[in-house]
C-alpha cells in the first residue's frame, strides 16, 4: 500500500516536504536557534553587507557597535533598524532548500542550485535591509516602515523565492524530459 503512494510524484513530494519541515523544526527551533550562533552569523553578514552598500552610495551610517549582539543598522540621524532572527533569512533558506530537495531533479543540478539560490536570497535580503534603511531616513513615520516591512518587502522576497522555485520546477529539474511521450 505504501509503494502505491510512494510511486505517485505528488505524494512523494509532499511526504519529503513534510519530513524536511519536521527535520528543520527540530534542528532549528530546538537546537540551532537557542544556541543563537547561526542566527548572529547571518545577521552580522547582513549588517556588514548593508553598511557597505549604504556607504557605497554615500550615506553616513550609524556607527557600528562593538557589542556582541547588537543588531542595528541604519543611516546616521535615524533610529535605524533592528534585525530580528525571523528577518535574517534562515527560514527562507530552509524553505527554498527543502523545496528543491523534495522536488524531483538531478542531484548535480541541486548541488549548485541550492547554494546559488541561498546566495541570491541573501543578496535580496541585503537589498531589503538597505531599502528599509532608506525608508527610515526619507520617511521617518513608523507607519511607512511598518507597512513596507510587513507587506511590500514580504511580498517581494517571497515572490522572488517563488520565482526561484518556478525556475527549478520548469527549467532546471528536467521533469519535462521524464514525462512519457504523448500521441499527438
Amino acid at each position: 500500500m505504501f509503494s502505491k503512494y510512494w510511486n505517485d510524484p505528488l505524494y512523494r513530494f509532499l511526504t519529503k516536504a513534510v519530513f524536511l519541515f519536521i527535520a528543520w523544526y527540530f534542528i532549528y527551533d530546538l537546537w540551532l536557534h537557542p544556541l543563537g550562533d547561526l542566527d548572529m552569523t547571518v545577521i552580522k553578514s547582513l549588517e556588514q553587507a548593508s553598511y557597505f552598500v549604504l556607504e557605497l552610495f554615500g550615506y553616513i551610517t550609524i556607527e557600528a557597535s562593538h557589542v556582541e549582539n547588537i543588531r542595528t543598522i541604519g543611516i546616521d540621524g535615524t533610529h535605524g533598524l533592528w534585525i530580528g532572527d525571523p528577518c535574517n533569512g534562515l527560514t527562507l533558506f530552509a524553505l527554498f532548500t527543502g523545496f528543491i530537495i523534495a522536488y524531483p531533479g538531478p542531484l548535480k543540478k541541486k548541488l549548485w542550485f541550492i547554494p546559488a539560490g541561498i546566495i541570491v536570497i541573501h543578496i535580496i535580503n541585503i537589498l531589503r535591509i538597505v531599502s528599509l534603511s532608506l525608508i527610515v531616513f526619507y520617511f521617518p513615520d513608523p507607519a511607512v516602515l511598518d507597512f513596507n516591512h510587513t507587506y511590500t518587502f514580504t511580498l517581494l522576497v517571497y515572490g522572488f523565492v517563488f520565482l526561484l522555485w518556478y525556475l527549478w520546477a520548469l527549467k532546471l529539474s528536467g521533469i519535462d524530459s521524464m514525462k512519457p511521450p504523448t500521441d499527438e
